[in-house]
């Protein structure tokens, strides 16, 4: 037994070190996935217009580096953008009010969650960013009805429940 403690300690290792090596080289694809796409982008948005998706796909790698003003700029051409389609509208409303939410712009993300409301009324990322913002805002009761409708398309989605259980238990009255 004593002789195999040193093999099987070094095998336990070699695998540990194994999986840490998948995962940091998988990250290590994928950032450089991301930085290749902005690279790309950037320099090809500064020589000439792009498409709508193009100043989507910008705005978004912009969200996640949260440079929040950049993001709102590109969002808001992609949504001049002659070749938008309709059925996209709604995500890149969504886009922009979450860059203003992230900017504690509540008023301003209320609108452009709304925008996406109109052109996908069943949106229920929109729907529950919504409510998020009304309760940022502290309208309790406007927030409890976003959740509400989303749960009325998604039932069980675990953001409006847990969210609407609370909202619900602020509004009681207590005995």
């Amino acid at each position: 037994m004593d002789g195999n403690f040193p093999i099987v300690y070094v095998s336990l290792l070699l695998a540990l070190l194994g999986v840490a090596s998948w995962f940091i080289i998988r990250q290590i694809i994928k950032t450089r996935r991301i930085e290749t796409t902005l690279g790309r982008l950037q320099s090809k948005l500064t020589k000439e217009p792009g498409t709508a998706q193009e100043y989507y796909e910008l705005g978004s790698i912009y969200l996640d580096k949260r440079i929040y003003s950049q993001a709102i700029k590109l969002f808001q051409k992609a949504l001049k953008a002659e070749d938008l389609p309709e059925t996209e509208s709604s995500l890149i409303y969504n886009a922009l009010g979450f860059a203003y939410f992230a900017q504690e712009q509540y008023d301003l993300a209320i609108r452009q969650y709304k925008e996406a409301l109109k052109a996908d009324p069943n949106y229920v990322t929109a729907l529950n960013n919504l409510g998020h913002a009304y309760e940022k805002k502290q309208l309790t009761a406007q927030a409890l009805d976003a959740y509400e409708q989303v749960l009325k398309i998604e039932a069980n989605n675990a953001t409006a429940k847990r969210r609407a259980e609370s909202l619900r238990k602020r509004l009681v009255p207590s005995a």
